[in-house]
């Protein structure tokens, strides 16, 4: 259903993907619980909530980013989860 983004290195240099869900999480509380559920799946991976967004936004940064595990972990937390677009 989801699929996944990866960046392959070309030259040497390595290429981040920034993908951003649209959430409703809405305490620092459940988001730190959720960041590190994602930390597990994506160790180097630069992972944030905003929640003063109308979205409460979700953002990872990583080399490689399966979706639809990340919305799975999410949604396995009890909150919805969905690509932004």
């Amino acid at each position: 259903m989801y699929g996944s983004i990866e960046y392959i290195e070309s030259n040497r240099s390595s290429h981040m993907v920034v993908e951003v869900f649209k959430t409703n999480v809405q305490t620092k509380r459940i988001a730190k619980m959720i960041i590190a559920d994602l930390s597990q799946l994506l160790p180097n991976a630069r992972i944030n909530f905003d929640l003063e967004d109308c979205d409460n936004i979700l953002r990872i940064e990583c080399q490689q980013l399966t979706i639809g595990e990340v919305i799975e972990i999410v949604e396995r937390c009890g909150y919805s989860c969905s690509v932004l677009e």
